[in-house]
């Protein structure tokens, strides 16, 4: 995790081969927050992405690069002091030429956050 106790994993389930349901909690208190935005905290893009990049290194079980980013929408703010808790989509597949694509939709409720597609290549270590 690069940003520590950032967030902690709830739930996980996997719905089939390619597709998983993740609910997460943000921690409101982080750090983060208080520069992004002092009061009135959003989560920042960039830690969606990250996050996402994460639970994927999990799931998969390999360090990962971004390769490309495609289609981010940022449909809703999200404010870690209202909306703690998120639930992430996450259907994950891997191409003949070894990148892990993700296509992903945030949830907070039952509104939609955040819809991403990226590509991950794979690192060797």
């Amino acid at each position: 995790m690069v940003l520590k106790d950032f967030y902690k994993i709830l739930s996980e389930e996997k719905i089939s081969d390619s597709k998983y349901t993740i609910t997460i909690l943000v921690n409101e208190k982080h750090e983060v927050f208080k520069g992004h935005f002092p009061g009135n905290p959003i989560m920042p893009g960039v830690c969606m992405i990250q996050i996402i990049k994460e639970l994927t290194e999990k799931i998969t079980q390999k360090t990962l690069v971004i390769q490309t980013l495609a289609n981010v929408k940022f449909m809703a703010l999200i404010n870690p002091e209202i909306n703690t808790e998120l639930r992430l989509e996450l259907d994950i597949t891997t191409t003949e030429d070894n990148l892990v694509k993700v296509k992903n939709t945030t949830y907070f409720n039952d509104t939609v956050a955040l819809k991403l597609s990226n590509a991950y290549k794979k690192l060797e270590i």
